[in-house]
């Protein structure tokens, strides 16, 4: 089981947790929501809580809880710019379908 993050994500997430000036590496999760069943959850995690599932990649640690680890298996999370748009884009290869307005996924 693996979480990967792009070198661009990595330098994304730690230039957030420098500015914030603390934190552990960043949290991702799935949460029931929309019309496809779920969405995604990403946060800055100040600890590891129990049960939490750690990775490393590029120097960040990314902290899954076990309920969320198989949704997210071999998921890679990268960090793009089109336009004036920038974000973080889940390459999920466990998603089967999501929905027209992209906020949620269905496995």
């Amino acid at each position: 089981m693996a979480i990967t993050l792009t070198e661009t994500a990595a330098d994304r997430v730690n230039e957030f947790l420098s500015k914030r000036g603390k934190g552990v590496g960043l949290r991702l999760g799935v949460r029931t929501s929309g019309c496809s069943g779920m969405a995604y959850k990403l946060e800055f995690a100040d600890r590891i809580e129990e049960g939490d599932v750690t990775f490393q990649d590029h120097g960040v640690t990314v902290l899954v809880d076990a309920k969320s680890l198989p949704y997210l298996d071999g998921m890679e999370l990268d960090f793009t710019r089109e336009g004036l748009n920038e974000g973080f884009r889940f390459n999920n290869p466990n998603v089967k379908n999501t929905c027209g307005c992209g906020e949620s996924f269905h496995v």
